[in-house]
This record gives C-alpha cells, structure tokens and sequence, in this order.
C-alpha cells in the first residue's frame, strides 16, 4: 500500500513587499567592503590621480601663477581639483561598472529570488560607489595639503571638494548604464578608453578654449563639459551658465534610466 503525501502550501497572505524597494544598509555596508577590496580599482581611482597631481600639479613653472583674471586660487588649486574630478569620475564609473562582473557570475538571476527592487539595487550601487569616489577625492586634497602648493581659501577647500564628489554622482550612474550594456570581459578596458577620451573633451586635462571652434561646439554636449566648468567655477570666480547645469541634469537623467531600463530588461531575460 502507498501513501500519498501532502504537502498545503504555506499562508502568504500576510506577506508585504519590503519598505524601500529592499533598500538596506547592510546591503550597502557589504557593496563598500566588496568594492574596496579590489586592488586594480583601488590603484587606478586613487594612486593614478595622486600621481598626476604630483606631476604636473607642482610644477614651479606655473603652479604658483594665479588661475586667471578674477581667480582665488592659483594653477595648482586648478590642476588639484581637476585631478580630484578625474579620480572621482574613475572611482564612480568603475564602482558602477563592476555589476558587468556580477552579471557574468550569475548575479543576475539571484536577483530575481530576492525582493530588492532594480531602482533598489542602483542606489546602492551609486551609494557605494559615491564612497569610493570620497576616497578618491580626499587623496588628491589631502596630497595638495601636504604639498602646500594649491593655494585657496579653507571655504574654497570644502566647496570644491564637496562639488566634485556631488558631481562624481554622474558618473556612478555612466558606469552602471555601461556595465549592463558591456560584456564583463572587455568593460573596464573600454572605460578607460572613454573615460580620458571625455576627460579631453571635457576640458579635464587641457582647457577647451584652446582646442578649434569647431571641437570647442561639440565638447559643450559631452558628459564631463558642464560638470568640469560647475566645479572650477569657485576657484575662477566667474558666474554659473546655465548651460552647464542643464548638460550635468540631461546626462544623469539619460544614465540613471538607461541602468534602469537595462537591468530591468537583465533580470527579465534570466
């Protein structure tokens, strides 16, 4: 004689979807520790900007000559902030690009069994990678400190470091947008391609005033154009565009729902 067995299956109906989309800080306490402890990141987003403020921030040729007509701060408070932009931007973009990695392990379809909503998950991802680009940030300030050449006032000091990290938010938001879109194996090589080819068009590494008029109308709608001018605008002394407010916005709207819309399409497809 056989038995049947029974199984009834369990009351779900006092069950709610979790506060916040799933949003934790534990989560994100494990995101940072994860994202900190990869070596090559840490070396490219804060040693290589360090490096390059050493290098042509210091320079005695020009460091100490005032940054322009009207500027509060000389050429190495310029290169010092340029450089802390830079980190900023690479420490972001590369924090957000490492889903690429995790979408290659199978990251993706563990998603689906917990209840973390996508715009969950990217906000998480931008908070982590936000605390990576404050890392980057603070070893170009603190090496300018050291130094003793980047001269500003303790105000110009806070409001432009605090400016580039806000501003770093971008490109937390490019780096997830690319690591969905990017196979794991070829997505941090091309970043790096991207990354300086918009830093020179965005007038990171040499003023766009200098490249023709032609380059100078097409650098106006890259990502790192109005973000570059908003943060140097305090040190310069010279007033806010609009232009440039309206070019860091329409980017990080594109970005924020690109990621968005294309993790949504991953974990529907797994």
């Amino acid at each position: 004689m056989s038995t049947v067995a029974s199984t009834i299956a369990p009351d779900l109906s006092g069950r709610r979807a979790p506060a916040l989309g799933g949003f934790n800080f534990t989560a994100l306490k494990l995101e940072v520790r994860r994202l900190t402890r990869n070596r090559r990141t840490i070396i490219i987003s804060i040693v290589l900007p360090v490096v390059f403020f050493l290098l042509f921030g210091l320079n005695k040729a020009y460091a100490s000559q005032t940054a322009g007509p009207g500027a509060h701060g000389n050429w190495s408070a310029f290169v010092m902030i340029s450089l802390a932009l830079y980190g900023g931007v690479l420490a972001t973009t590369f924090g957000g690009a490492m889903v690429s990695i995790e979408r290659a392990q199978g990251w993706s379809r563990q998603l689906r069994l917990t209840p973390l909503s996508p715009v969950a998950y990217i906000i998480i991802k931008i908070m982590a990678a936000l605390v990576l680009g404050a890392c980057s940030v603070a070893a170009v300030y603190i090496t300018g400190v050291v130094t003793h050449k980047p001269s500003m006032s303790v105000g110009l000091w806070i409001g432009t470091g605090f400016s580039v990290w806000i501003g770093s938010l971008l490109f937390a938001a490019f780096g997830l947008f690319l690591g969905y879109l990017l196979p794991a194996e070829n997505v941090m090589q091309l970043l790096g391609l991207i990354l300086a080819l918009l830093s020179f068009a965005g007038g990171l590494f040499i003023p766009v005033s200098q490249y023709a008029h032609t380059v100078q109308e097409i650098a106006k709608w890259t990502p790192l154009y109005g973000l570059n001018q908003l943060v140097h605008t305090p040190l310069l002394g010279n007033g806010v565009d609009w232009t440039w407010v309206v070019n860091v916005v329409a980017w990080l709207i594109l970005f924020a729902g690109g990621a968005v819309w294309r993790m949504r399409k991953d974990t529907a497809r797994v």
